[in-house]
């Protein structure tokens, strides 16, 4: 029996053991997934913290079901640990570490290439490796073919190898890990075939596409057409300053339209780990081939340069009430890069706290999913939020528009409203100054 059999029986009778290496918010709701699915899952992190709270079952991700969780991990299914060497043991592992951009804003792709590392003296045949962290087109046949060809395994034959961008939207409550369809690329079709078998078991659709380079590639398209169209709607938001019009209004009208249009708003930047950071991978490679990605490029000028926008609304908004910035109290509601959720990884809100604490605002925050984070060498606790807080106040912002928040009575109490979220529709006060 060929070894691509041997490892697919293993699979449809689940009794194929898995590795889902990296434990955040990609990485712990797929284990939980083949966990539940009746597949023996090893969690591999080298944080000890996540590690120790797995195995207490303990959850720590908002998307993941805590019973469902801890009941796996009473049963034996599910455990966690930081020692790569239980990749012996392992048939299909799953690599869904951060790909960060680094201070330069080139690809920091070094957690990939320290799991990669750690992982290739523990390969044994068969194996299925997978990458589904977001990296540059052509990662998947540079970084990993080589290596395990230098260790004597032939790809298609003893290890099979593709890529299937991870496709996780946080506080999503519609679409989740098993009912967002998976693009799968395999280096080869028996690669791409024993890919797609095994997520088949715990994700309803499957796409299979011919190669790991147009997998990479898709999940860099999708969050590019997201960016470069949130730029235009900022850019649009801007224009709609200058003409005095409501971009709001405009936007909803267009959107009306059943045909040909998509609806985009603006905001005071872009957030999370994926949207402001996958373009910029896409252009970086580009750069190496001697193209510039042009609307990448401009779109990313452009939603780079919002908080500095609304740090402008502000200040023009205190100025007419003859105030500055400066010693102002200025509160923010929502620090998380959307609503609903308590991610703060490249939140722009963190941006627009840094603009007016330099500029001697005496700011502060009120997030209900987020009661701390760390600052300057120290700690910013959330405000509790009261009336009485929001009447203290010269100006509250509006940076995330959490669904928990009574938009009415921040109005009602505050003296100025500056809204970058559209928080306020249908309330009209002279103290509300739109994006």
């Amino acid at each position: 029996m060929k070894k691509s059999e041997t490892l697919q029986k293993k699979i449809q009778n689940k009794s194929a053991k898995i590795a889902v290496v990296g434990l955040g918010y990609v990485g712990l709701p797929l284990a939980v997934e083949f966990a539940n699915a009746g597949f023996d899952v090893t969690g591999i992190d080298v944080s000890a913290d996540k590690v120790k709270k797995i195995n207490k079952g303990q959850n720590y991700i908002d998307d993941v079901d805590s019973k469902l969780m801890k009941s796996l991990v009473k049963s034996g299914k599910l455990i966690a640990t930081t020692n790569f060497a239980t990749m012996k043991k392992i048939d299909c592992v799953s690599i869904c570490v951060p790909t960060p951009l680094g201070k330069t804003g080139d690809p920091d792709i070094s957690y990939m290439l320290a799991a990669r590392d750690a992982i290739l003296p523990h390969v044994k045949s068969p194996l299925l490796f997978v990458l589904e962290s977001t990296t540059y087109p052509g990662s998947t046949n540079e970084l990993i073919i080589p290596l395990m060809e230098e260790k004597g395994l032939k790809v298609g034959e003893d290890v099979f190898i593709a890529f299937s961008p991870e496709r996780v939207d946080p506080g999503n409550p519609v679409y989740q890990t098993h009912n967002t369809p998976k693009v799968v690329g395999g280096v080869t079709k028996t690669c791409t075939k024993i890919a797609a078998e095994l997520y088949s078991t715990v994700i309803e659709k499957i796409i299979p596409v011919s190669s790991c380079t147009a997998a990479e590639m898709t999940k860099l398209l999708e969050n590019t057409f997201r960016s470069i169209n949130i730029g235009l709607a900022n850019e649009i938001a801007i224009m709609c300053k200058y003409l005095d019009v409501d971009v709001w209004e405009v936007i909803n009208a267009a959107a009306t339209k059943p045909f040909g249009f998509m609806p985009f708003y603006p905001g005071p930047g872009l957030g999370g780990h994926c949207i402001p950071i996958d373009p910029l991978y896409l252009s970086w490679k580009l750069k190496t081939l001697d193209y510039k990605a042009r609307f990448i490029e401009l779109a990313d000028e452009v939603n780079s340069s919002m908080p500095e926008y609304v740090i402008a609304l502000i200040s023009d908004a205190l100025n007419d009430k003859a105030k500055s910035i400066k010693k102002s109290k200025i509160l923010i509601l929502g620090m998380a890069y959307k609503k609903d959720i308590d991610d703060l990884r490249e939140s722009p809100a963190l941006d627009v706290y840094e603009y007016l604490e330099s500029r001697g605002a005496k700011v502060s925050y009120h997030d209900p999913y987020v009661p701390q984070f760390k600052w300057d060498g120290g700690i910013i606790k959330s405000k509790v939020y009261s009336d009485k807080l929001i009447k203290s106040q010269d100006c509250v912002v509006i940076l995330t528009a959490h669904s928990n928040i009574d938009y009415k009575a921040v109005v009602k109490n505050a003296k100025l409203v500056v809204d970058t979220r559209n928080a306020t529709q249908g309330i009209k006060n002279k103290k509300i100054v739109k994006l």
